[in-house]
Formats: C-alpha cells, structure tokens, sequence
C-alpha cells in the first residue's frame, strides 16, 4: 500500500508539473510565432509604402512618391500613368479575380510613411520595422496589369529566387484570388493602384523566421525534458518524506490490526474447545449451537481481515503452482449445493474444461468460495446462482451471478468496499461482515487481475479476469 501511495504521489505531481510545462512553454512558442507574423505583416506594410524599392534606388516605374496604394483619390500614378478612371472605391478596384474584396487591416491608411515610421525609436513592443529592417529583408517584387499579365519583376533584392521562378510565384499567387497569403516560404500581399493598370505585389521570404519558430520550438522541448527529468528525480527524492505521516498512520493501523488478529486467534479456539468439551458431557443445545456459530464467524472474519492486513503490507505470502483451475472450481463450488438448496436455490455452473492457470491453490479456492457463499446468502429466489469458467482474450474469465431485489439501490461501485453494507438488516441476518468482497478483490490484484460488479437484467454479476500476464496462463 505504501508503494502504491508514492506511486500515486510521483503520478500526480508529475502530471501536474507537466501540464505547467506544456502551458508554459507552449505559451512561450504561440508568443513567438505571432510575434513573427506581426513583425513579417509590419515588414510588408512597410515595403508596400516603399512601392517595392528600397530607398534611394533611381527607378521611377518602382519608387514613384506619388504613389500610395492605400489612398484611393485621384493622385499622380506611377509611369506616368493618367489620373482618374473608374470609381476606386469599389471593393477589389475592378481587377478580374479580386472582385469584392477588401484591402487587408494592416494596409489600411494610418497616416503618412515617410513622416512616421523612420522618425519613431523603436521599443521592446514595437513592431514597425526601421530603414535598415526594410533594407535588409528578402523579397520580390511584381506588378501585374489589369488583366493580371506581369508588367514587370523585380528579384534585386533576394539572390534565392530568379525572374522565371518569381513569375511562376506570382502567377499562382494571382490565379489564387487573394490579397494576401503564404505560398511556396513567401508571405505575399497585392495591393491594386488606384487606376488599376499597375497592380502591385510584394512577396517576403519568412523562411528564415519558419526556421527561427521551429529552432525555438525544439528548444523548448529540450528545456521541457529536462526540466521534466529534473523535477522527476525531485518527486522521487521528495515523495517519501511527503508521504511519510499518512504511511506511519496506516502503518500502525495495519500493526493493531495484525497483532489484534493474532491475539484473538487464541481465544477463539480456547472457546471453541471448551464448547466441544461441554457437548460432549451435557449434550448439543441451542446455547452451544450459538457459541460455536458465533466463534466460526469470528475466525472467518479474522482470516479475511489477516489476509487483507498482509496484502497491503506487501507481506502476504503467496506460492503459485500450475493448477486445473476447471477442476478446482467444480470441487469448491459442490461445497454450496446443498447451502443453496436450503435456501431454494440451484446452482448452475458451466465451466470450460482443462483450463490451467498458474495462480495460488489456497487463494483460488477462498476466492471462489467467497463469491459463492456471497451470493447464496444474498440471492433472491427470482433465480439460480450461475458460475461461469471460461478462456479470454485477456487470460481466465469467471463470473457468478445471482437475481437480487431491488437492483438499482445497489451501488456497485461500492460493493468492493470494506464493511460495505448495501442492506445493513439483511446482511447482519445473514451473517455477513462486509469483508468478503473486499478480500476477493484483494486476491485478484495479487494474481494480476481485476474484479468488478454489474447489475444485468435484475441480477448482479460479478465479474473476476485473471492472468493479465501471459506466463499465468496456458491454452
């Protein structure tokens, strides 16, 4: 027991540490990757101001100051362009594929370029880029016509990609319909002049800043193990000492427990001796019945209490040997035949033959007769009491069933329990101690196995898996 509270202790702790991590760090990387793309979409704005030069190159078709793709009054166009033309308010300016479209937030005019975003200091939250940011990033430039043929390509700034490629980019960026997007490591925006026949798109390479995203991301993973491995080894150094009140307590309940059992042993046969010796010279009568019934029902509740004590000590001996698991159910379950009869009952079994399991003689035959003598005291006379042996996929199945009274208020999450009584009344007349189930599952555990308990069509069935493990088991 006091294994299975540190390994439950060391469980929760490093679920919980692990949790905090993943929030942490994952909150850390989510953190850096919008900041990426804000700083990349600040980046675009920024180009797009430029008209897709940098600046002092001498190349008026590119870098034309009059030109300003997010002010749509009439203005002095790039190449000399004339002014006016159709309404430039209308969403996707009328270019073929854009039709009802918006120009994206960021591109949305937030006063002059030139006057604001060189002049202001940059601080820690600040994303607008400076001169030398712009001057420095990687990108190509294209402008399209108004029927989207490429007028003109510009790849000075990025020695990655040539003007065959860039083309073959842009095209498809084009035949895609949107403003803005990622395609093939670039992140693009086009933006449509205000007379429609010098279309312009930008597309930045964020390839570098995928790398960089994905760079921090594995080190957060590293930092994460090992701040996972680290806070392992503190659990386990710290677990026994966290645990150490509650395993003393439980430590002396088990030891009173124990050394209880041991000392009532001795009484209880002195008393059971004694009442043999007085029927021998007065004769059985209803007070010796008594007595003895009583003293029976003591040893039986003080060897389910010792076992139970022993098992979660961790100190219950246990001998396994290859046994015929069929033929050990027959012969236990021939013992309760005739306590099933006085009762009205029948029993049925139906055991698979030849079925041999590796397991302890002497728990397998309290196990079976527990569950048995379980449902004969508490079966109803709506039905027999059903014993099943057979062969799974998970090893050994056996189930033992009986029809009860009243089903849905029995709660059979509880009925493993210690001294569990679902009918107080009619389990003191029946002479149970609500033990028994609690040893069945006990022994079950120790044999690898599970024991849980379902109410199907008014009857409870209590179902028993053993031999998890391969080796226990031979088909």
């Amino acid at each position: 027991m006091i294994k299975t509270l540190k390994k439950r202790f060391v469980l929760s702790s490093m679920a919980a540490i692990t949790l905090l991590i993943i929030v942490v760090l994952g909150g850390i990387n989510v953190a850096n990757a919008v900041r990426i793309r804000n700083e990349n979409d600040a980046v675009l704005e920024g180009l797009v101001s430029m008209g897709g030069e940098r600046r002092n190159m001498n190349n008026p078709g590119m870098n034309n100051p009059g030109f300003d793709p997010k002010n749509t009054d009439t203005q002095s166009a790039p190449d000399g362009a004339g002014n006016g033309g159709p309404d430039s308010n209308d969403s996707g300016f009328g270019v073929p594929g854009f039709e009802g479209q918006q120009l994206p937030e960021f591109m949305q005019p937030e006063g002059d370029f030139g006057d604001r975003r060189f002049k202001e200091k940059r601080g820690l939250f600040n994303l607008n880029p400076d001169e030398d940011e712009l001057m420095s990033a990687r990108y190509f430039a294209i402008r399209y016509d108004s029927e989207g043929n490429i007028i003109y390509t510009n790849v000075e700034n990025i020695s990655s990609v040539d003007e065959e490629e860039a083309e073959a980019i842009a095209a498809k960026a084009y035949a895609s319909g949107n403003l803005e997007g990622k395609l093939e490591g670039f992140k693009y925006v086009i933006t449509i002049s205000p007379d429609r026949s010098n279309n312009l798109a930008i597309f930045l390479d964020v390839s570098k800043n995928r790398r960089s995203i994905l760079y921090v991301a594995l080190i957060s993973a590293a930092v994460g193990l090992l701040a996972e491995i680290a806070m392992l080894l503190l659990v386990l150094l710290l677990s026994r000492k966290a645990i150490e009140p509650i395993a003393a307590n439980m430590e002396r309940q088990k030891r009173f427990v124990t050394d209880a059992g041991h000392e009532i042993k001795t009484p209880l046969a002195i008393i059971r001796a004694n009442t043999d010796a007085m029927e021998l010279h007065n004769g059985e009568n209803k007070w010796s019945r008594n007595i003895k019934t009583q003293t029976d029902r003591l040893s039986g509740l003080m060897k389910n209490m010792l076992t139970l004590a022993k098992s979660d000590d961790g100190t219950l001996h246990i001998v396994k040997e290859e046994l015929d698991l069929s033929t050990l159910v027959e012969d236990t379950a021939a013992a309760f035949y005739e306590p099933a009869k006085l009762k009205g009952l029948k029993l049925e079994p139906s055991i698979e033959p030849e079925i041999t399991y590796r397991a302890s003689k002497e728990q397998m035959v309290q196990l079976v007769s527990l569950l048995l003598d379980n449902s004969v005291k508490y079966a109803s006379d709506k039905g027999p009491i059903r014993i099943n042996l057979a062969r799974s996929s998970k090893g050994v199945k056996l189930e033992v069933s009986n029809a009860v009274d009243n089903p849905e208020s029995i709660d059979t999450n509880k009925l493993f329990d210690r001294f569990y009584r679902a009918d107080e009344a009619r389990t003191q007349k029946s002479g149970g101690y609500g033990i028994g189930l609690s040893v069945v599952a006990s022994i079950c555990e120790s044999h690898h196995g599970k024991a849980k308990a379902v109410i199907e069509d008014d009857r409870i069935v209590f179902k028993i898996t053993l031999g998890e493990r391969k080796r226990d088991i031979k088909q």
